[in-house]
Formats: structure tokens, sequence, C-alpha cells
């Protein structure tokens, strides 16, 4: 029995272990992203992985951009859009996420996050996207390392650059290019709500793309962006 017991006890330890070294693993890339601009993320690989499935030749189209190279009006449409309290928060909305858990008692699954920049940015950086419970609790831990690591520009600026905005293309600065012809500084008011409309599903969207639904969100978010601060 005792030796049962031991057994259990050292069972425990190695996944005590285990679990130390990765949270230190995300909490050293973390403090390293604070100064340096991470060259790919963990959804990023994935989504090329998949698409190298289909075409061996595939590429992903994404070119980093500093925070001063993007407009002004995407920064404030995509906060309208995803996180009206980016600023005030410390990564949590807590009244977006009682609302998402309502929902998701109602379906009977988990269809909402209620997730803020920070936590979004927690999940692109290291995470599948697999949506478990599991999943949301080390998604939990990474934002509060991220909130107390980095300030609130440098996790737009880096939720900026790394968020898919088409299939295989990430950042705002693709995202101009890909779908208006320009770049992240020069996108108009329009053209930055249009594309915060995206963010949900954005690999729904090509050039062009002008569904009903778009329009009404893309509208709503324009109307929200006058009252959104930015860092």
């Amino acid at each position: 029995m005792r030796l049962v017991w031991r057994c259990a006890l050292y069972s425990a330890l190695l996944v005590l272990s285990a679990l130390v070294v990765v949270q230190f693993w995300f909490f050293i890339h973390i403090w390293y992203w604070a100064d340096h601009n991470p060259a790919s993320t963990a959804f990023m690989d994935a989504r090329r992985e998949r698409l190298l499935e289909k075409n061996p030749g595939s590429v992903l189209k994404h070119r980093w951009v500093p925070y001063n190279r993007i407009s002004t009006g995407l920064k404030r449409a995509v906060i309208a859009a995803e996180d009206a309290k980016f600023l005030d928060h410390d990564g949590f909305d807590w009244d977006g996420i009682a609302k998402a858990y309502e929902k998701n008692m109602k379906k009977g699954r988990i269809v909402s996050g209620g997730s803020t920049i920070s936590q979004q940015l927690a999940k692109n950086l290291f995470l599948s996207g697999d949506r478990t419970w599991w999943r949301k609790g080390q998604e939990a831990v990474i934002t509060v390392m991220i909130e107390r690591i980095m300030d609130k520009r440098r996790i737009l600026e880096i939720y900026l650059n790394v968020i898919e905005w088409g299939n295989g293309v990430f950042g705002a600065e693709a995202a101009a290019q890909y779908h208006f012809g320009t770049t992240a500084a020069g996108l108009s008011q329009q053209q930055a709500a249009q594309l915060a409309a995206m963010v949900p599903s954005p690999r729904r969207y090509r050039p062009g793309s002008d569904t009903p639904y778009l329009q009404r969100r893309t509208e709503i978010i324009l109307s929200r962006m006058s009252s959104a601060e930015v860092p």
C-alpha cells in the first residue's frame, strides 16, 4: 500500500513539475516578445500546415509593421468590435464572460468565450483552436502573464500583427493589401471598420466581399469607433 502511495505521489510531482516547466516556457517567450517581434505564432504555424497539406507551394501572407504604421482607425475599429473595455480591464471582461457562460449553457456547448484582445492574443500566440475548458484555463494563465509583462500598446501592436484576416492572411499590413490594395497606415475609416467586422470569421471573406451581414456589422462598428480609446 505504501508503494502505491509513493508511486502516486511521484506521479503527481512529475505532473506538477511538467506544468511548472510549461508555464515558465510561456513566461520566457512573453517576456522576450515584450521587446522583440514574434516571427510566427502557434495559430499561424497550424494554418501553414493545413495550407501545405492542400497545396505544397502555399505561403502565408504576413508582414510585420510597427504600431505607428497602423492606422488609428483600425485600432479604434478593432477595440470597438472586439474589446470595448480594453484599456480598463486586467485581461478579462467579467461581464462579457458571464454573458458568454449563459449563452454556452443554453446551447449545451462552448459557442462563445467572451474573450478580450489579451485572451485572443494568448490563444493565437501559444494554443490550438480547440474550445475546451482545459484550454480556456491555460489561456487565462497566459493572459495574466501578458497583462503583467506587456503594456496595452504592445499587446495591441502584436495582436494587430498576428491575427488572421483571410485564408492564410495574417496581420494588418497583409490584410490591408489583400482586401483593399493599400497599407495598414492608409486604411480609411470604412475599410478599417470592415476589417474589424471580419475578425470573428476571417476565412469567410475574400477581396470584394460585401455580404449583408458584413455591411451591417461594419456600420455598427463605424458608429462606435469615435468612442473607442486606443493606447
